[in-house]
């Protein structure tokens, strides 16, 4: 995936370098609606840990997240495809299929590198 218009002249601003530091900051320059959550859960799952064992899971989840957030139609998509297979299907194979298109959205954004 790279970087592409969102909307008419606003572009998708890239991924940062993999560290909690760099996504931190992207986050409050880009999506500084998650800062708050990003934050919080810094602090309890890892600012007080003696073991950084954690670290990798947080940055996974969180790097899906900005990567999702940096692209508003991407995220919009993705929200629609939950909402809809949550609220909306009554057929179990529709919403299932619609959670698996989400699901592979969500995996694809995760493995972006630095820069795309």
């Amino acid at each position: 995936m790279s970087a592409h218009a969102a909307e008419p002249g606003s572009v998708v601003p890239p991924m940062p370098e993999r560290t909690p530091k760099a996504l931190r900051e992207a986050i409050a320059e880009h999506t500084p609606e998650l800062l708050p959550d990003f934050d919080a859960h810094w602090k309890r799952a890892i600012a007080d840990a003696y073991n950084l064992g954690p670290v990798p899971a947080f940055m996974a989840l969180w790097w899906g997240e900005y990567a999702l957030a940096r692209d508003p139609k991407l995220d919009a998509h993705v929200r629609d495809l939950e909402h809809r297979a949550a609220y909306e299907c009554t057929d179990i194979a529709e919403a299932k299929a619609l959670l698996e298109e989400a699901a592979k959205i969500h995996h694809r954004v995760r493995e972006l590198e630095p820069g795309e």
